[in-house]
């Protein structure tokens, strides 16, 4: 017994998919406002800022990175 609809089976399976790997190769140092080239790779071409579950980063990781981002921009360096 499986969900109701098409709809529903495809919204479940989107929902529980398989995070990436975890990315550990990340140091802090590289974090930082002003390697804007690095924080790119967690950006759109919008601006948007990527989820946990694209990029693969812990929640802390995750947490610097958008903070540093948001300064970037604060700064028009992004």
């Amino acid at each position: 017994m499986g969900p109701k609809t098409e709809q529903r089976a495809i919204n479940f399976r989107r929902a529980n998919r398989k995070m990436p790997r975890r990315r550990l190769d990340i140091p802090d140092e590289k974090i930082t406002y002003l390697n804007t080239d690095f924080l790119k790779k967690f950006c759109t071409e919008s601006g948007k800022i990527y989820p946990r579950r694209t990029t693969g980063v812990s929640a802390k990781v995750h947490r610097k990175v958008t903070r540093e981002i948001k300064r970037a921009r604060a700064l028009n360096l992004m």
